[in-house]
């Protein structure tokens, strides 16, 4: 009997233990201001020595107000993400900001945040967004106008299209993380620097190694300023 009761408490203790390390600890101070030239590495930034803290480690002159150039973009979009890089005070305390410019048929093409879940508010103009969740890959569309609200679930790939030819299009979005990261697909497939092997892509999109090496070929540019 007090084996068994001694392998259920150790189950118990493990349980809540592994449910424990699956998230994020709460803050145990105020802030933690990113100290940016330190030497000691750790997941996320040492913490900033209090006494050396001004308001400016919580501010930055952003100009989220001002349109962003779309025009030298292929994908016609322009995103200015405001994280711990931008703003030390935002180490340890789980969001980000960013603006996004639209062009007319313009694009925030396929991409993910590994840390992070996206909530998206439309400014101005319309956007068709989406994503789409793990196998077996349901996606999830919509059309959204001026002040609608869409979420995009952490690690998902997803999008947004400005389907209008005259107008742009603006958006903000908030990110669950101090440093949320972006994949862009297609940038990432036929980008990576060293390439992926041609004959490893052909194989997965079913498609003959001359389109895999025209792909690979192109520029794929960093919409992510």
């Amino acid at each position: 009997m007090a084996a068994s009761r001694y392998f259920f408490v150790a189950a118990f203790l493990a349980l809540v233990a592994s449910q424990a390390i699956a998230s994020d600890p709460s803050p145990l101070q105020d802030f933690c201001v990113a100290d940016m030239y330190s030497p000691v590495k750790v997941n996320g930034f040492v913490c900033k020595d209090p006494m050396a803290v001004s308001a400016d480690d919580f501010f930055k002159a952003a100009n989220l107000d001002k349109p962003r150039d779309t025009m030298k973009s292929k994908v016609g979009s322009n995103v200015t993400l405001i994280n711990v890089m931008q703003i030390p005070g935002l180490n340890t305390l789980g969001i980000s900001i960013a603006r996004i410019d639209y062009a007319p048929l313009g694009e925030n093409p396929p991409h993910t945040h590994p840390r992070a879940t996206e909530i998206l508010t439309v400014l101005e103009g319309t956007l068709y967004v989406g994503f789409v969740t793990s196998n077996p890959n349901k996606l999830f569309a919509k059309v959204l106008n001026k002040g609608d609200v869409f979420v995009f679930p952490q690690g998902l790939i997803h999008f947004q299209f400005n389907p209008i030819h005259d107008k742009p299009a603006v958006a903000i979005a908030g990110l669950s993380s101090q440093n949320p990261g972006v994949i862009t697909i297609a940038n990432a497939v036929f980008g990576s620097k060293p390439p992926i092997s041609d004959d490893v892509l052909a194989k997965a999109f079913q498609v003959e190694k001359g389109t895999i090496d025209w792909l690979q070929a192109q520029f794929w540019e960093n919409n992510h300023y």
